[in-house]
């Protein structure tokens, strides 16, 4: 049974990676590439990078939570929409939203093979964070 591109994508961004890192290899293709702009510049990242980048920041959040707004499947292609919350080690009963993305993923062998994506900064206002409300997937 085969399990569909929009499943392999948000079941990565919505489990826990950041502090389960098997998650990283469970749902990224060995080979997979990830092309990222962002406001601090370019990188070109593989599965190794993106390894480290989770670790990293798993010491200083308590908690990552990814709120979906749009995943949408056009053949082998998945593009999600979405925002991560934190809760830092500091101040753990606080939430707060950390950076809007929007990524495209080739899915290739079920799994993320090719990744471009796009991040800004969240920002608080509610003008802003509107736009970022759930929508009916």
């Amino acid at each position: 049974m085969s399990t569909s591109g929009k499943s392999i994508v948000s079941d990565f961004y919505t489990s826990d990676f950041f502090n389960e890192n098997a998650n990283v290899k469970k749902h990224l293709h060995p080979e997979m590439e990830l092309f990222w702009n962002a406001r601090t510049g370019y990188s070109h990242m593989r599965i190794e990078d993106i390894s480290a980048v989770t670790s990293e920041a798993s010491k200083s959040f308590e908690s990552v939570r990814c709120e979906i707004t749009h995943l949408l499947e056009d053949g082998n292609n998945v593009t999600i929409r979405f925002t991560f919350f934190v809760s830092t080690i500091e101040n753990p009963n606080e939430e707060v939203p950390v950076a809007h993305f929007v990524a495209i993923w080739e899915i290739k062998d079920g799994l993320m093979y090719k990744g471009y994506q796009m991040s800004q900064p969240a920002e608080e206002s509610q003008e802003a964070m509107i736009s970022y409300q759930g929508v009916n997937l």
